[in-house]
């Protein structure tokens, strides 16, 4: 029987109040998912609003959302900018991205993305892209293994959790979850499912080019919004975390230059305002929402 998609939507109320809706105005949802961001956005939308989402996952595109104010790209949110001019839509007024791993991945064991079930270790979100996590498990290098369960999983033994894997290659390719569970057995330290977790994170990241889709999306969001357009990001770990902040901060993810005389030659054209946490209420209904942080800002040009 096939499962239905669900996803209790985090900071809903809050991250549609920071994109400061104007009812004639044209909104991106750039991780459509189950669609509740999107609904809450069209609810303040009015008869000449759009609403353009983006999602590369095919079990997301079964919420398509019947209203001829809805567009759904079935395309990754990296390729924004192309497809907003594909589309007539050069500038918009305002950006969401809700960067969580839906719960309907989680739950949904053949995916690949959870410890509690075994399964192929698939890990992709848009199934028509051929790299799985197997294939990092199978391929990568001791070196590159390590650097991967550091910087993504911040796994504090990284280096033997990597000379593990390749050493459990001896014994065959491992291609299930519960094989590589009991592969690295003997490498977990602390809380067994917390260090899972930070382990599958580092993969899933790698699997979907986590950072380097957000780097692009982060860059791309410059050019796409109107003055005055708000940028409104969810994010659930650090690393997505300290992205979403310098870009605010910065105004670039590149470093900035000075000239001559010390003045530097890029104008942030952002604005940060406060960021957000859940509340106790929130807490208390949907646990996985305790790693989310909204962070908004406004684009004022340069």
């Amino acid at each position: 029987m096939e499962q239905a998609y669900h996803h209790i939507s985090v900071l809903l109320q809050e991250s549609i109040d920071a994109l400061d809706i104007k009812p004639n105005g044209v909104y991106v949802d750039c991780t459509f998912g189950g669609g509740g961001h999107s609904r809450a956005i069209l609810e303040r939308l009015g008869k000449h609003g759009r609403l353009i989402a983006f999602d590369h996952d095919k079990d997301a595109w079964k919420n398509e959302i019947d209203d001829k104010r809805f567009l759904l790209v079935k395309e990754n949110f990296q390729y924004m900018k192309r497809f907003l001019r594909l589309h007539n839509v050069p500038k918009v007024d305002g950006i969401l991205a809700d960067l969580g791993v839906s719960s309907f991945h989680f739950d949904t064991a053949e995916r690949g993305f959870s410890i509690r079930f075994d399964a192929p270790l698939d890990m992709r979100m848009d199934d028509r892209l051929d790299f799985t996590a197997t294939d990092i498990i199978k391929g990568y290098s001791e070196a590159k293994l390590h650097k991967l369960f550091e910087e993504f999983g911040e796994v504090r033994n990284a280096k033997t959790l990597a000379k593990t894997i390749v050493d459990s290659r001896k014994n065959g390719t491992v291609q299930t979850i519960e094989g590589f569970k009991n592969a690295i057995a003997p490498c977990i330290k602390g809380n067994p499912n917390r260090y899972l977790a930070q382990v599958f994170q580092a993969l899933r990241i790698e699997v979907n080019n986590e950072i380097g889709v957000l780097s692009q999306f982060l860059e791309q969001s410059k050019d796409c919004l109107k003055p005055n357009g708000r940028l409104a990001i969810i994010t659930f770990h650090s690393l997505e975390d300290r992205l979403v902040k310098k870009m605010m901060k910065n105004g670039t993810l590149s470093e900035i230059t000075t000239d001559a005389f010390g003045r530097k030659t890029f104008e942030n054209p952002f604005k940060a305002m406060k960021d957000v946490l859940p509340s106790e209420a929130e807490l208390n209904v949907n646990n996985r929402s305790r790693s989310a942080r909204l962070r908004i800002a406004e684009y004022i040009g340069n």
